[in-house]
């Protein structure tokens, strides 16, 4: 209690950390009497993560959770060991990330107790929209109506003040004007849009309330908490307001709490910034967040299957650090968001990056872009499944499968827990009704299905979604029967030419595993030599020097010794 203490003192004058104490060591003791459900204590192979909605999945006169439960019991149980819900409380907007009550769940959800029926058949990642929340949530209105009680706990900033060093993930205004009750305008700081009110934790109570819905979502049996947009979360003007020392300071806090409430508990913090700034967020490797998003992740991997060249991404895993020994990457290609492009930028040329978009956007894709410092703009994130962005409207699905397959076997096969989102999952195309309806980009991929319309469509034998879905679970349930693939576990990158990524996990001279994968539409020769067993057919094979990988084939190979045979 005392270590937590000290952390308040960091960004508090004492005598306001004095002041919010009492009441909040006894919400801590609170929530540590109640014994709360106990958590794996740490990750391993079989540790393989489902990204979906809450409302996935619907069927009449069910709440949506119930379907999932269905959902997940028929066809994901044994490919998932945790399920992460994106916000399923009431929002106004963005399909979630506007809260409007923390603490209640969204009623075509269900209640709490759908939630709990689901933590007794999988662990459970919340979602903890930290930084901001919904202009029509209670805290707001009674804002805007005077209360005292919520005066600062928002972020009132004259519209003459210069801000133009602050960092902008959207090309809309950092200020909304809002009209208060008794007719006064006030401008108020909204990073991603003016229904999403960014929080002020410069304001002690602020801070306490957040605590208090952290140790909720615990206590409701949140085993993973996501910190959504983290970065954002201390503003300070004539700075950047991304990355601050306090924000730090607040996520160490966090994870403090959680160590003391719920040991197990792991804090992921959500960062979609280069890679330098987003691993800062381990602080020191004990510390704050046990997991970082792999942002760098998806865009590589489409750049170099869409460019047939794994020079890029090769040289990034050779870079590319052991998170450490109490740390790991949270590693995707797809979510509920588009294909982030900052964390590439200077890893792959601008006009590359700007050439790929450009590609991209001729085969269906859509682009959301950002403000920069000079009053430009810049592409910010590809909006797009992940089927779509791999391939072209002219492919046939056998190629598409292909190349969807290759891709995932490197999220399955690098260092870090693996997530894969529900409409990879179902090998999902875009999905431009969905955009008309919403006018929003990322509608794209973010369709919700009929329970029955979708369980007819993965039993079509001929359909790319069957397909899809066959493959990808084979390709999950070996990953989790190999030890080798522990997150935790070394990696050697092995260099086999430019259209080839080639990785080894290595435990000891004897226990390794090496993993290549061609990433060209073409026949490659690499040089591999040894018996090995092929993890994926289950077949030995003996290789001696120039072997051939055929367009988009992907070898697990673990090697056989002498003294096995």
């Amino acid at each position: 209690m005392e270590h937590i203490k000290d952390r308040l003192a960091y960004l508090y004058p004492k005598n306001e950390v004095e002041e919010i104490w009492p009441n909040l060591e006894n919400r801590l003791v609170e929530a540590k009497e109640k014994r709360l459900k106990d958590r794996k204590p740490t990750w391993d192979e079989k540790d393989v993560v489902l990204i979906t909605y809450a409302d996935q999945f619907h069927e009449k006169e069910q709440p949506t959770l119930a379907t999932f439960k269905q959902m997940f019991n028929r066809y994901l149980a044994d490919k998932f060991e945790v399920v992460h819900l994106l916000p399923f409380y009431p929002y106004s907007s963005d399909d979630g990330f506007s809260v409007i009550d923390y603490k209640n769940v969204n009623p075509i959800a269900g209640d709490w107790e759908d939630v709990d029926s689901l933590t007794k058949v999988t662990r459970l990642m919340f979602d903890y929209v930290c930084n901001h929340i919904s202009a029509k949530s209670s805290w707001f209105q009674e804002y805007l109506k005077g209360n005292p009680e919520f005066q600062d706990f928002f972020i009132e900033v004259e519209p003459s003040i210069d801000l133009s060093l602050v960092t902008r993930p959207r090309a809309t205004p950092v200020l909304t004007k809002f009209t208060l009750a008794d007719e006064t305008e006030k401008h108020i700081w909204t990073t991603f849009s003016d229904d999403q009110i960014d929080l002020n934790f410069s304001n002690p109570n602020l801070l306490v309330k957040m605590i208090d819905v952290l140790l909720f979502y615990l206590e409701q049996g949140a085993e993973y908490l996501r910190l959504d947009a983290v970065g954002f979360m201390w503003k300070e003007i004539g700075t950047t307001c991304i990355h601050h020392e306090k924000t730090h300071q607040i996520i160490k806090l966090f994870r403090d709490i959680a160590d003391e409430v719920a040991r197990g508990t792991v804090i992921i913090t959500e960062t979609n910034v280069p890679h330098k700034d987003n691993v800062s967020y381990f602080g020191n490797g004990r510390d704050e967040a046990h997991m970082v998003y792999q942002f760098p992740l998806p865009p590589l991997v489409l750049y170099s299957i869409v460019r047939e060249n794994g020079s890029a991404l090769t040289n990034w895993a050779k870079q590319l650090e052991p998170a450490g020994e109490k740390t790991t990457f949270f590693n995707f290609l797809a979510s509920h968001d588009g294909i982030g492009l900052n964390p590439i930028r200077g890893i792959i040329a601008e006009d590359e990056i700007l050439g790929m978009v450009e590609e991209l956007k001729k085969e269906g894709a859509l682009v959301n872009y950002k403000k920069n410092p000079d009053g430009s703009e810049s592409p910010y994130e590809i909006n797009v499944t992940y089927m779509d962005a791999l391939n072209k409207r002219s492919d046939d699905d056998t190629i598409r499968l292909k190349r969807f397959l290759l891709a995932h076997s490197i999220l399955l096969t690098l260092p870090g827990v693996p997530a894969v989102y529900i409409q990879s999952m179902l090998g999902s195309r875009n999905d431009y009704d969905g955009v008309s309806k919403t006018g929003m980009n990322r509608s794209i991929n973010r369709q919700k299905y009929s329970l029955d319309g979708i369980e007819k469509e993965l039993a079509d034998t001929d359909s790319l979604r069957y397909h899809v879905f066959s493959e990808l679970t084979n390709l999950i349930q070996i990953r989790k029967a190999e030890a080798l693939f522990n997150p935790d576990v070394p990696m050697e990158v092995v260099d086999l030419g430019d259209k080839v990524f080639a990785v080894k996990r290595v435990l000891n001279e004897k226990d390794e595993l090496l993993v290549i994968h061609n990433l060209a539409n073409e026949i490659n020769v690499c040089d591999i030599t040894g018996r090995y067993l092929n993890l994926i057919t289950g077949e030995e094979a003996e290789y001696a020097g120039n072997s051939k990988l055929d367009p988009y084939q992907f070898l697990w190979l673990k090697p056989i010794h002498q003294e096995e045979n």
